[in-house]
């Protein structure tokens, strides 16, 4: 979602699913139930602040991802953690985290930061073994220890 359409992305509208399944009929938003559901009053902008909290959401489970990773790798909680674009940088250059996508282009900028260690979500390459395996080679020739889990 662009922040700016009412049109979900499938899963925006699963988590939309899991969270109002009364409001659903055949896969679609039945709109006359939501309203039900929701109150008489319901408006768009209402929908639109239910899609802000679902992303939000997302946001969170990621952010406490970083703290999980963090507290099983056996750091610190009170480290520095700064969000940078795609990927969160630990430490400054000490450890990366790819945990939401993966392109070339953010590998480069996760390069030009010089970590140490970069840990990324396998599932992140998934139907793309040759971002993957460049992503390999290209931390290995850097000198960055690369880990997918």
């Amino acid at each position: 979602m662009d922040g700016q359409s009412l049109t979900p992305d499938k899963t925006k509208l699963q988590q939309l699913k899991d969270l109002l399944p009364e409001a659903f009929s055949e896969g679609k938003i039945d709109w006359e139930k939501l309203k039900a559901t929701l109150g008489e009053d319901i408006t768009f902008s209402k929908v639109r602040n239910v899609l802000n909290w679902v992303r939000t959401s997302e946001a969170f489970i990621v952010e406490n991802m970083v703290y999980e990773l963090l507290l099983k790798s056996g750091k610190d909680l009170n480290r520095q953690i700064e969000r940078k674009g795609d990927y969160y940088k630990v430490n400054d250059n000490e450890l990366v985290f790819m945990l939401e996508k993966a392109s070339h282009e953010i590998v480069d900028a996760v390069l030009t930061e010089k970590p140490l260690k970069v840990v990324a979500l396998d599932k992140l390459f998934t139907g793309n073994d040759q971002l993957k395996t460049n992503t390999i080679l290209q931390m290995r020739d850097a000198g960055v220890e690369f880990k997918t889990i």
